[in-house]
């Protein structure tokens, strides 16, 4: 099986990496700088426990081939235009792609470039990113990939997937009910998105307010009202992780979002806060606090676009 990884970044560089270093065949598509890079130095993954270098094959997008049987998409919801462009060519004759973004939109784009029957779905929980160096740092003991068919000519795909991982020290799994999956991510990750970039901190520092509490309980909540609306309303364990996730004492957890904001980056406003108000809309569930949230997103949005930002200190 050829695996083509698009970029090799945090989330893509770390599984594509594990799954190289345990003997996968894997192609990271990248532009021209990482591909210097990844030829002079290697792909260097820095994990807690620990830090590797290895010699991977990288292709550019003027040179790929369809010759893959995997896709795995690992990029930013707002770059997904670009992103679709670029596997297009990549696209083997019956290749599958697992896509890894946040939110949910992007599975109607997907499907209707490639159809339904190529595109799985997919979720990833890690935290990691790219140093200036260009180092894959993973920053916690977190790296989970689930992924599933979406139609039964995906499964020996999914399966033959599984077998890759389970050579590597990544924690995964083959899923029977991916959307569900993905909409309990979306659940969780629009609440932690929403309320650590509205209150600009970490959990611990908003439950240590007087109503950040009740704050919290009510954005997830709301969100999980929306999703049983939907048709996917999370499972009890998974509500109660979510529920022990948000209510930590003295967490640092901050959702990726709130750390692009605070770099002056791109965000992904829409793609996951923007969408759940859409639906809360749809279904006429509270959208109160969504609101309050996406309005907050599209201020720095626009505050951006016009360059009215402050500098960020080096």
């Amino acid at each position: 099986m050829k695996i083509l990884v698009l970029g090799a970044g945090g989330t893509g560089g770390y599984f594509g990496g594990r799954l190289a270093q345990a003997g996968s065949n894997v192609t990271f598509l990248v532009r021209e700088k990482r591909a210097a890079q990844l030829a002079r130095d290697g792909l260097i993954i820095e994990s807690p426990h620990d830090k590797i270098t290895l010699r991977v094959a990288s292709v550019l997008a003027k040179d790929v081939k369809p010759e893959y049987d995997l896709i795995i998409l690992s990029c930013k919801a707002y770059d997904l235009d670009s992103a679709i462009a670029a596997i297009a060519p990549a696209m083997g004759p019956h290749a599958c792609i697992v896509p890894l973004l946040n939110g949910m939109t992007h599975m109607a784009a997907l499907d209707l470039t490639f159809g339904r029957q190529r595109v799985m779905g997919g979720v990833a929980q890690i935290a990691a990113t790219l140093t200036p160096a260009g180092h894959v740092k993973s920053l916690a003991d977190v790296h989970l990939i689930v992924w599933g068919a979406r139609e039964t000519s995906q499964q020996p795909l999914a399966s033959a997937l599984g077998e890759a991982f389970a050579k590597t020290i990544v924690d995964w799994k083959v899923s029977d009910n991916i959307e569900q999956e993905m909409w309990e991510k979306v659940v969780f990750l629009s609440t932690l998105a929403g309320m650590t970039c509205l209150m600009r901190g970490s959990i611990g520092e908003i439950l240590s307010t007087p109503d950040g509490k009740a704050l919290m309980e009510r954005f997830v909540a709301g969100n999980i009202a929306i999703a049983e609306r939907e048709g996917f309303a999370p499972r009890p364990p998974v509500i109660e992780r979510f529920r022990n996730l948000l209510n930590t004492t003295g967490s640092p957890l901050t959702a990726s979002m709130l750390r692009d904001l605070e770099n002056g980056g791109a965000i992904e406003a829409d793609h996951i806060v923007g969408f759940m108000l859409g639906r809360a809309r749809h279904h006429g569930t509270d959208d109160t606090l969504l609101g309050v949230a996406y309005t907050h997103l599209k201020t720095y949005e626009a505050r951006q676009a016009a360059g009215r930002l402050p500098k960020v200190a080096d």
